[in-house]
Order: structure tokens, then sequence, then C-alpha cells
């Protein structure tokens, strides 16, 4: 009975100790854990694979006519609607401006969002960061009172009213029907984070908060008792517990 206890001791500390060994088949000699020192890799991340492995194509790799010295290389170079580099096999490639991840410059991270690059302020196993952003409001018609004027009225496919024949069933029209409607754009600031083991980028909110922290059941169990208001106030203060919990490892430079 004592050896079979043992062997099962045994197979439980070896799945934990897989457990914790990072997902991407390096051990952790090869791994670091990120402090506020470490320095990603200068060049352009196509993937967050890339990013995960810290392994972007350097600018040597790049064809461009940008001077490689030139303290806004990555600027310069992203003014063009493609990139071209060497694969490791010497092989020519290219890639859409708008299909690549982003960038690291002075072993900084910057993440594209909307065409435009922003820093990550804020690194670890679920990171921060804020972008300008374009949204777009469907509510604002261009006629009778010119642009931008908000239309209370604005088409609405699914508008409800007791005395319309089509009742709060599909109508072509909505309540009210303007062939000059159109949606006005405007520039909002908005924040994001980070989940390093997916990539998944997501709105700094409570619910994605949650998620993310379901990783770790302590801290989850503590986030979802506190009161709505509460929930609000200390989201980053439980991103910040977590990944002090939960450290980012990184391969070594």
């Amino acid at each position: 009975m004592k050896k079979l206890f043992g062997k099962f001791a045994l197979v439980a500390l070896f799945l934990s100790v897989i457990h914790v060994l990072p997902a991407t088949g390096q051990g952790r000699e090869d791994m670091a854990k990120y402090t506020s020192d470490f320095r990603f890799r200068d060049g352009i991340y196509v993937n967050f694979d890339q990013v995960k492995t810290n392994r972007p194509i350097p600018k040597a790799k790049i064809l461009t006519s940008v001077d490689y010295n030139d303290k806004d290389f990555f600027r310069e170079l992203l003014k063009s609607d493609k990139i071209y580099f060497y694969d490791n096999m010497g092989i020519r490639q290219e890639v859409a401006k708008n299909d690549i991840w982003g960038y690291a410059r002075n072993g900084v991270l910057y993440i594209q969002v909307q065409g435009n690059y922003n820093r990550i302020t804020f690194v670890g196993s679920i990171s921060h960061f804020v972008a300008d952003i374009m949204t777009y409001d469907p509510r604002y018609s261009g006629y009778p009172y010119g642009y931008g004027y908000y239309d209370p009225y604005y088409y609405s496919p699914y508008y409800y009213s007791p005395y319309s024949y089509y009742g709060n069933y599909y109508s072509p029209y909505g309540s009210y029907y303007s062939p000059y409607s159109r949606n006005m754009a405007r520039s909002e600031i908005k924040q994001f984070i980070v989940d390093f083991d997916t990539g998944k980028v997501l709105d700094f909110d409570m619910e994605n908060t949650e998620l993310l922290l379901m990783k770790d059941a302590q801290l989850y169990e503590e986030y979802v008792r506190l009161p709505r208001k509460k929930k609000k106030e200390l989201m980053f203060v439980y991103i910040r517990k977590f990944n002090e919990k939960n450290p980012l490892y990184l391969p070594v430079n």
C-alpha cells in the first residue's frame, strides 16, 4: 500500500512540474522571468509567436531604403504598404503592413491596432496598453442639420412601436428612414489587455479581467466576490496580483 501511495505521489509531482514548464517546449534554464530590465529584440514581429519566442525579423533582414541607423527607422519603414524581408532560408518574403503584429524599438514592444502602433507600457502574463482608436456612431446624420448632428430617430431595423404596422418585427425602414444618414467617426482613447498565453487582445473591462483571472482560482474567487463598484476600481490591482503570482517567462536574449 505504501509503495502504491509512493507511486501516486511521484506521478502527481511529475505532472505538477510539467504544468509549470513553458508551453513552448523550452526549459526554465532557457527562459528569463520578465522584469523591467528585460529587452525585446528590435525588429518586426509578424505574429504573436515571434513575440513569445522573442525572435522578430531583424533590421538586417529587412529590404528597405530607410537608413538602418535612423532613430525613426520603424516609423519610416511602416509608411510603406508592404514590408519586404529575407526569411531564415534566405528567400525574399513580403507582408502587408496591416498584417504585422507590431515591432520592438530599443527593447520596447509596440502593438498594432487599426494601423497605429502603441507602446505596451505594462508587460506581464496579462499585459496592458492604451490605444487611440476610431469608433463609429450610426446615430449621427448628415442631413438636414449637417455632418455630426445627433439624430434621435436614426434608422434601426429592430425599432419597436406599439402603433407600427410591423410591431416588433423587422422593418426595412425602421421608425425613421433617411437616405442621408451616415456614421460619425470619432477618435477615442481605449485601454486593452493582452493574454500572453494566447496573444488575444481584449478590451480592458470587468468581464475580461474576470475571464483572465480564472487561470488563478484563488484570485478569481477573491475578485468575483467583490461588489461591482470595487471590481471596477480594482481591475488593475488584480492584474498586478496575477502577474506577481504567475510571472511571465521569456527566452533569454
